[in-house]
């Protein structure tokens, strides 16, 4: 694989580039920038703005609405957007569920579904995890009992990010309680206002509202409603999370903390000089630099093997596994440059815009955001299947130990 862009990449990077650069509204980009959470208005307006131009789904078919674009072009706009301080867009629809139903559904689900996502006129959640179940999902004890023309559906999903917030989840059920592990299972498409559903919040350590658990008593969900065949759920549920962690290597979040740990490095004072002139903390950022071009490598290894035809298999398990890592040594290193000053914590900094806060953080611009996205990146190594997960599957599937 050569590691030289091509003269086509290059022009199309530099597209993109100037695309966000003029059509980013300020206040969104300086959100992103200052580390604080956006609202999910801000990101619907960003996603329609990218759906005016046609390229808020570069994965979909271009006659779905998707985007004429190589896996490298694809990768090219994520690193760009996130480079560019762009919010990210919500991966439930447009590259989870979306694709799922793209590859799986019937054609009503894709005559009614993809068109809301696309305007983004629904917002998903997944329902996978349950209380005692962790990154199990084969143990999950949520029953789908056919009845009629509708499935009877009882259990809880938990940990469900964004529930509160969403229009609709893509549900694992068990249709047939008969069958061990991963078999007997269905993925289901359900609407959130049904009723017999609850959602329950959950209040993070944070003072923050991100999860919630669900509660499905007796709810009808319509047997047109699942994705695929009957009992194989557990497969189609593999497909999104090897998409999903294709996706979490986080390459461009990766390079935007690291262009900002170097900003802080380069202005910090210590011993009588700047910080990005000692040499112990010199080794400490090439090490993490290092990492991350080993990372960035590697997922354009995988990049040209999908371009190539071929199958990306367990192996991708890699990326996920070593991008939510990195992210959280970045995160230590911003914590070492700043200092004392970014140890306070407090949920304004985070959800209020700079402008309507009463007071500025002490020790910088950046120092009142970094614990809490300290704290918010750790559930990186959790969402999306834990690293002991990703080692698992690693050791088991790749390396055949």
């Amino acid at each position: 694989m050569s590691t030289t862009e091509s003269a086509d990449l290059t022009a199309f990077r530099t597209e993109v580039r100037e695309f966000i650069r003029d059509n980013l509204p300020d206040d969104i980009r300086e959100t992103v920038r200052s580390g604080r959470l956006g609202t999910a208005a801000e990101t619907t307006r960003w996603q329609k703005v990218l759906y005016e131009k046609g390229w808020v789904a570069p994965s979909w078919p271009v006659e779905l609405g998707g985007v004429d674009w190589t896996p490298m072009q694809r990768n090219i706009f994520e690193e760009e957007s996130a480079m560019a301080d762009c919010p990210p867009l919500d991966p439930m629809g447009l590259s989870m569920i979306g694709p799922l139903i793209i590859a799986r559904g019937s054609q009503e689900q894709k005559d009614f579904y993809l068109p809301r996502i696309l305007r983004s006129e629904e917002k998903w959640c997944q329902g996978y995890s349950e209380p005692g179940s962790g990154s199990d999902l084969a143990s999950l004890q949520t029953r789908a009992v056919a009845d009629g023309d509708d499935y009877v559906v009882n259990g809880t999903k938990i940990w469900t990010s964004g529930a509160h917030a969403s229009d609709g989840i893509f549900c694992l059920g068990r249709t047939d309680p008969d069958v061990k592990g991963q078999e007997g299972i269905s993925l289901l498409l359900i609407d959130l206002k049904t009723p017999g559903i609850t959602i329950r919040p959950i209040i993070g350590l944070n003072e923050m509202h991100f999860f919630n658990q669900i509660f499905f008593d007796d709810v009808r969900v319509p047997i047109a409603n699942r994705v695929g065949e009957e009992n194989m759920g557990w497969t189609y549920a593999k497909e999104v999370l090897g998409s999903e962690r294709l996706q979490l290597s986080r390459t461009g979040e990766n390079k935007r903390l690291l262009r900002l740990l170097k900003t802080i490095a380069a202005q910090e004072d210590h011993g009588g000089g700047k910080l990005a002139d000692q040499d112990w903390f010199r080794r400490k950022l090439r090490r993490a630099e290092v990492r991350l071009k080993a990372l960035d490598y590697t997922k354009l290894r995988f990049l040209s093997r999908a371009e190539a035809g071929e199958t990306i298999g367990p192996e991708v398990s890699m990326l996920k596994l070593q991008g939510s890592e990195l992210i959280q040594d970045f995160d230590e290193l911003l914590l070492e440059a700043v200092g004392h000053y970014g140890l306070p914590y407090d949920p304004a900094w985070m959800l209020t815009p700079r402008h309507e806060l009463n007071e500025t953080p002490i020790g910088g611009e950046f120092s009142g955001t970094l614990s809490a996205n300290r704290f918010r990146h750790k559930g990186y190594t959790i969402a999306g299947g834990s690293s002991e997960v990703q080692r698992g599957i690693i050791a088991k599937r790749v390396l055949g130990l």
